[in-house]
C-alpha cells in the first residue's frame, strides 16, 4: 500500500477540505500514531492512527460523493458547529447520510448558494485562488452610487492592505436611496463584497450570492437544499478545468 499525504486522507474522509486540513496540520492539530504530523508528511489511509483534534480519522473503502447546494438564508453561521450557539447551515441539511462540509463560506448576514460536499478534491479545485472561479452577488446598497463608485469597483479597490482584482458590476435597479447591483467576482478573499463597497463609502444593506461558476440558484427558496444535477456536475467541473 502506497502512503499517502495527510491533508488528503483527511479531506477524503469527508471531514472537512484539504485546504482546511493544511490549516489544521500547520495550527498542529493533526497527529499520526500520537505523533504531531507536519505538512508533507504522508501515511497509509486505514493503518496509521490519525486523529484532528483528538477525532479519529475514519477511512472508508466506498462511500458515494454528494454534490449539493444549499439556499443560505440570513441568520444562520457557515461552520459545522459554533462555540456561540449560533445557528449552523449544517443544521438546515436534513436527510443527507453522509458528513458533508461547505466549500466557502457566507457570512451570517449574507444569503444565497452555498456548495457542500464530501469529496475533498472537487472542493479544493473549487476554492483553489488558482481557478478564479465567478461567484455572482446581487447586492443592495444605500444610499445611492456614482459613475465614479461604479468605475472604482469595477477597476479594484483596496482592502486589508491589498487592491482587488477586475469584477463586473450592474446597476439591476436604482431608486431614491437604494440601489441593487450585481457584482461578479473572480476571488475568494474574507467578506470581499462588503469590504469593497464599504471601501467606496456604501452601505451594503442586503448581500446575496445568486451564482457559482455556471451554478445557479435559480427557484430554490431559503433553507433548501438539493444535490446537484449530472450536467450540472459537468459544468462546473469543465469550468474547473478550464481555468
Amino acid at each position: 500500500m502506497e502512503k499517502v499525504r495527510i491533508q488528503k486522507i483527511i479531506a477524503e474522509s469527508g471531514m472537512c477540505s484539504r485546504r482546511k486540513a493544511e490549516e489544521l496540520i500547520d495550527k498542529g492539530a493533526v497527529k499520526v500514531n500520537g505523533h504531531p504530523c507536519k505538512l508533507g508528511d504522508k501515511a497509509l489511509p486505514g493503518k496509521d492512527i490519525i486523529t484532528v483534534n483528538g477525532e479519529r480519522v475514519t477511512v472508508e473503502k466506498k462511500k458515494r460523493l454528494y454534490y449539493i447546494m444549499l439556499h443560505k438564508p440570513r441568520g444562520y453561521v457557515t461552520t459545522m458547529s459554533d462555540e456561540l450557539d449560533r445557528k449552523c447551515v449544517t443544521e438546515l441539511l436534513t436527510g443527507v447520510p453522509e458528513r458533508v462540509y461547505p466549500i466557502g463560506r457566507l457570512d451570517k448576514n449574507s444569503e444565497g448558494l452555498l456548495l457542500f460536499t464530501n469529496d475533498g478534491g472537487f472542493a479544493n479545485d473549487i476554492m483553489h485562488p488558482s481557478r478564479h472561479i465567478a461567484k455572482t452577488y446581487r447586492v443592495t446598497v444605500r444610499p445611492d452610487i456614482s459613475e465614479d463608485q461604479l468605475v472604482q469597483l469595477a477597476s479594484g479597490v483596496e482592502i486589508d492592505g491589498r487592491k482587488t482584482a477586475e469584477c463586473n458590476v450592474v446597476v439591476l435597479d436604482k431608486q431614491v436611496g437604494r440601489v441593487v447591483l450585481q457584482m461578479t467576482i473572480y476571488e475568494g478573499r474574507n467578506r470581499q463584497i462588503r469590504k469593497m463597497c464599504e471601501a467606496v463609502g456604501l452601505e451594503v444593506a442586503r448581500l446575496k450570492r445568486t451564482a457559482v461558476g455556471p451554478l445557479k440558484l435559480g427557484m430554490l427558496k431559503p433553507g433548501a437544499w438539493r444535490e446537484l444535477k449530472p450536467d450540472e456536475l459537468r459544468a462546473i467541473r469543465n469550468a474547473i478545468t478550464k481555468k
